[in-house]
């Protein structure tokens, strides 16, 4: 199993809690992630995320991006950035 943290910096603070509270509720539809959690911490959105097959946390990555999408308003303007990946 791993546990991985993305972090985005590409988000608006006006739109950022909104959207990790929608990216949290996003991903209990994918069950293949466990104990996921968004959120904002004043400068970023955060996830953390744990599976059992995503040993560089780009697969993740792929999913992060695609809510952000369907959940940011405005155009994005960033990356998503691989914080770490841990064997738990």
């Amino acid at each position: 199993m791993y546990r991985i943290t993305l972090a985005c910096r590409c988000v608006k603070a006006a739109h950022a809690e909104e959207a990790a509270r929608d990216i949290t509720e996003e991903f209990t539809h994918r069950p293949w992630h466990q104990n996921v959690r968004c959120e904002w911490d004043g400068s970023r959105l955060l996830l953390r995320a744990e599976n059992d097959y995503d040993l560089d946390g780009l697969a993740l990555m792929d999913e992060f991006s695609d809510a952000i999408t369907a959940y940011v308003p405005e155009p994005l303007d960033g990356d998503i950035e691989v914080l770490s990946v841990a064997d738990v």
